[in-house]
């Protein structure tokens, strides 16, 4: 029989090792790998563009690049990737996004509660600048996965909102926790030139004007709480104004602010602000700078152009004898050629910066991430070179962005940032093989894509759609309910600035199309809107034609049936 002694000693580790294995489970402890020494064998390095190793070797110990080159001493504990024919970038850099940091919900504000139209609340305004992106982040939103599988390395991060939605971070587009995904935090102050709903300020002239008087107002508060802690005597204590606090640094320009500025008259608005106020300007997500870049230029602003081009239109072929068309015909064939034109000079924008000896890097803050690569393909039919390209990528928005000495090109020294990929990244049916960010390895499987028959093509769409969609007066989100009856399709759609639900008109279903139209009162006049969207799996994506006031993007997500 054995002792007493011994079995409760027994029982008691048996205790302590269920306690250890609860206390893992509950805190869902991702464990660090085995060996965090990595050795990439046999690859095409680009080191940076234009310095490239054949046959190389890159080594990676702890997420910091300790060797590259052709002959490397490989450490005996280095887990191998065999990266024969396959090609090492350094991972890239989104210069503006909102990465990890979800889209709120568009809550209706209930604006009998506002008293003073023409002097809001300042978070009903928009005016939140003393919010930080880090307290916003979440590891697990689907944006930052969606980066990094094309191979994004590191995003600046900024709040969503209005006018001033609050400080940007950089953050590292890997990790569990925002204390490990934050590399930089208050990098910047975002700005856009958004105005509030229904209340000051609601135009641009209006946020312009703001703009200034906070700026103004910072100004002089800083001043006074410096006189105040030199000599407080006399003095009242100054109050402390968190919006007005946000400026100061903007003020003594050790933090930029990122303005938002896609159109060439939000770029002009935007360098007339810096011109009258002094900050330092990251001018992000530049759609049409194209005819004022020597303006730009002597800004010295940090450029970042957007990756969310129009899509491209083709030439269509003209078989007809140009003396059988009428002059309707020739009309419209005119007006295609503008449409077409004006299409294309969004994508010629960066070669003629480029030409103009602007650094440039790419803004992610607007584009689907289905349409990244492509978009980026495409500028190489328009006078960039894959050099320039990858320079827009890696070197330049790490320069921008004060990373250099540790990140935008494969050295010695700097962060095991990665991207490796099976034929050159901007080649056509080239795919991500492995990512790395801080060291930490994620590695991709390339699926043989089938091709569908016409059976799988068919999808039953019916069921409670939840919407998102941007227009002229914000964002609208909603509800789509779509029912099935012996073939025939039926339904009604909801929107948050109403509340009402609307009968839809039609609903017509062609294999993953699908096409919805209502009718809408907007303030007196009777609009027929219509919806063109494809569904893939339990999303859809489209655009929402609402007649002469445009087309907008619209994307929707099937609600789980309870």
């Amino acid at each position: 029989m054995k002792e007493p002694r011994q079995i409760r000693y027994r029982l008691f580790l048996l205790l302590c090792t269920w306690v250890l294995i609860q206390a893992v489970e509950a805190q869902d402890i991702s464990l660090e790998p085995v060996s965090q020494t990595y050795a990439i064998k046999n690859a095409t390095i680009v080191q940076a563009p234009g310095r490239v190793i054949e046959r190389g070797t890159v080594v990676v110990v702890d997420g910091v690049i300790k060797a590259v080159g052709k002959s490397v001493s490989i450490p005996a504990n280095a887990q191998i990737i065999e990266a024969d024919s396959m090609f090492v970038y350094s991972g890239f850099v989104s210069g503006l996004s909102h990465a990890g940091i979800p889209k709120p919900k568009d809550g209706r504000i209930d604006r009998s509660k506002i008293k003073d139209p023409g002097n809001p609340p300042n978070a009903l305004a928009g005016i939140q600048p003393n919010r930080l992106a880090s307290e916003m982040l979440k590891p697990e939103d689907k944006s930052i996965k969606e980066l990094a599988d094309l191979g994004f390395a590191v995003a600046h991060t900024v709040p969503h909102g209005r006018m001033l939605p609050g400080q940007g971070a950089l953050i590292l587009l890997a990790g569990n926790s925002p204390d490990n995904m934050v590399y930089a935090n208050q990098t910047s102050l975002f700005s856009q030139l958004s105005g509030a709903r229904r209340m000051y300020p609601s135009t641009v002239i209006g946020v312009m004007a703001k703009y200034r008087d906070l700026y103004r107002k910072a100004s002089q508060s800083k001043d006074y709480l410096k006189r105040y802690n030199t000599n407080p005597s006399g003095m009242v204590r100054p109050e402390q104004n968190f919006v007005e606090e946000a400026f100061y640094p903007i003020i003594d320009r050790k933090m930029p602010v990122a303005f938002k500025a896609e159109s060439v008259l939000d770029i002009q608005r935007v360098l007339t602000l810096q011109a009258d106020l002094g900050f330092n300007l990251l001018l992000g997500e530049v759609k049409q700078g194209w005819d004022i870049a020597e303006k730009i230029k002597s800004s010295n602003a940090k450029v970042f152009l957007s990756l969310d081009l129009p899509e491209l239109i083709k030439e269509k072929e003209d078989s007809a004898k140009s003396q059988t068309k009428t002059k309707f015909d020739l009309e419209k064939e005119r007006l295609e050629k503008r449409k077409r034109e004006m299409v294309e000079k969004h994508y010629r924008q960066a070669a003629l910066l480029k030409d103009k000896g602007i650094k440039f890097g790419f803004s992610t803050l607007e584009v689907k991430a289905k349409d990244i690569r492509k978009n980026l393909s495409n500028l190489l039919d328009y006078g960039m070179s894959e050099s320039d390209v990858l320079h827009a990528l890696t070197v330049h928005p790490a320069e921008l962005l004060g990373l250099s000495n540790v990140m935008g090109t494969l050295e010695a020294g700097k962060m095991a940032n990665l991207v490796i990929t099976d034929k050159p990244y901007l080649e056509e049916k080239s795919n991500v093989r492995h990512v790395m960010v801080g060291g930490y390895l994620r590695s991709f499987e390339v699926k043989k894509k089938k091709k569908k028959s016409m059976a799988e093509e068919e999808i039953k769409p019916e069921g409670k759609w939840s919407y998102t969609t941007e227009t002229l007066n914000g964002t609208v989100t909603g509800q789509i309910v779509l029912k099935e009856s012996d073939g025939d399709y039926s339904g009604t759609i909801s929107n948050s600035q109403t509340g009402d639900s609307t009968e839809l008109t039609e609903v017509l279903v062609n294999g993953n199309t699908l096409t919805l139209s209502f009718p809408f009162d907007m303030g007196g006049t009777n609009l027929q809107i219509k919806i063109d969207a494809e569904i893939d799996g339990e999303t859809f994506e489209g655009n929402m034609s609402v007649g002469s006031f445009g087309s907008y993007e619209i994307d929707g997500q099937k609600e789980p049936e309870k």
